[in-house]
């Protein structure tokens, strides 16, 4: 445990990104894995639906740092093109 008054802010500030990292890269990753098992079910509109929301917190991870925007690009290509050759 810090003795210092500024570490042991640290410690607290970096409990609470490092919580909200976690929320936002399990969120982002349960949404992919939700529109995969859409896609493999060949459900066209909850693949839509599922794609969409994948998407969307694929970029709010992106642009809040939590993953490489080359990364964020590959995801939603890879599955924007399952979708596709799903139809």
């Amino acid at each position: 445990m810090p003795n210092i008054k500024s570490a042991k802010k640290r410690v607290i500030t970096s409990k609470k990104k490092a919580e909200r990292n976690t929320v936002g890269t399990s969120s982002m990753k349960t949404a992919i894995k939700k529109c995969e098992k859409a896609i493999s079910t060949n459900d066209k509109e909850m693949a839509t639906t599922a794609l969409n929301t994948a998407i969307k917190r694929i970029d709010k991870a992106q642009s809040s740092g939590l993953i490489h925007k080359n990364k964020a690009a590959r995801v939603k290509s890879r599955l924007t093109k399952k979708k596709n050759e799903m139809e």
